[in-house]
C-alpha cells in the first residue's frame, strides 16, 4: 500500500517522501499533501487537505473516514483492501492542489476535468 501511495504523490509536480516524526509524508515544497501512518490497531491512515465542505461531509460520513485533531482543513481515511484507490488519488490530488504554489497547482487538472 505504502508503494502504491509513493507511486500516486510523486507523480504530482514536485512531490517528494519524507520521513515524518511518525509514518511516512509527502510535500510540495514545505506544504504537506499527505501523511500516512499506522494507528496502535494496527490500521493504516492517511491524512490530507480538502476543502471546507469537504472536510464536513467526511467528518460526517464515518468510517473508513475521519476528521484529523489538527489543521482546520485536515481529514483522513483509513487505508485497507475496500480502499477506493481512484477515489483516493483524486482526494490526494486535491490536497496538491490545495498545498501546492498556484504555478505547480495549475499544472494538474482538477479530478474530473480532463484538458
Amino acid at each position: 500500500m505504502l508503494a502504491r501511495l509513493d507511486a500516486l504523490l510523486t507523480a504530482l509536480p514536485r512531490v517528494h517522501a519524507e520521513d515524518a516524526w511518525i509514518g511516512r509524508r509527502w510535500r510540495v515544497g514545505g506544504a504537506t499533501v499527505a501523511h500516512v501512518f499506522g494507528g496502535e490497531d494496527g490500521l493504516l491512515r492517511i491524512t490530507f487537505r480538502a476543502e471546507p465542505e469537504e472536510v464536513f461531509a467526511m467528518e460526517h460520513m464515518g468510517p473508513p473516514y475521519f476528521r484529523a485533531d489538527w489543521g482546520a482543513n485536515v481529514v483522513g481515511l483509513i487505508v485497507d483492501e475496500g480502499t477506493d484507490w481512484e477515489e483516493l488519488g483524486e482526494l490526494l490530488t486535491d490536497s496538491y492542489r490545495l498545498q501546492a504554489p498556484a504555478r505547480l497547482a495549475e499544472q494538474v487538472p482538477a479530478p474530473g476535468i480532463r484538458s
